[in-house]
């Protein structure tokens, strides 16, 4: 697992290591990064503050008259692998989600089943989104409850609203714990 440096050495780090930090805080996205060099030349006493300014720039790019952000937003909020499935591309998956997704990859097999068929069926209501949750160590049948929930609802505005949170709730996790080893 990687380390995460002292918040306020982040401006002194060369790009490509402010770059890791991201994608160790998040997932690895090129649009994250464009979107991101600029606001990581400031300093951030805190990984919760530089977690809101990331936050922050894509509920920005929400608006709908862009089609432009949204498509960048669309990548970035597409970085975040689907819930309880092996990604096509076993390497994208980071270590971080492959400890958070661990308990969603076990179970029955008619779960696993039901759990790609309800990301498919998001991904059909909301074109250009995945589903993205705190895990939080709650199992595939609380997750399931809660897609097919947002599924049901059909607010495609409050979806992209509910993916940054919940990005940005995975990634102060995963600051609190990879600080906690410092």
């Amino acid at each position: 697992m990687t380390d995460l440096p002292p918040p306020s050495t982040i401006t002194s780090l060369p790009q490509e290591a402010q770059l890791r930090v991201l994608d160790t805080l998040f997932e690895p996205s090129p649009e994250l990064h464009q979107l991101m060099i600029p606001v990581l030349a400031q300093s951030f006493s805190t990984y919760t503050a530089l977690i809101d300014a990331v936050g922050a720039r894509m509920s920005a790019l929400s608006a709908q008259n862009s089609p432009i952000d949204r498509n960048v937003l669309f990548g970035i909020l597409g970085s975040h692998p689907r819930l309880g499935r092996a990604p096509a591309n076993p390497e994208h998956l980071s270590e971080l989600s492959k400890k958070e997704q661990a308990q969603l990859n076990t179970g029955a097999e008619e779960q696993a089943e039901k759990l790609i068929a309800l990301n498919a069926e998001y991904e059909e209501k909301f074109p250009g989104l995945r589903f993205v949750t705190f895990v939080n160590g709650r199992s595939r049948d609380v997750i399931m409850v809660e897609m097919r929930q947002r599924i049901d609802r059909g607010d495609a505005e409050r979806e992209i609203e509910e993916t940054i949170q919940g990005m940005c709730d995975i990634a102060n996790d995963r600051a609190r714990k990879l600080q906690a080893r410092i």
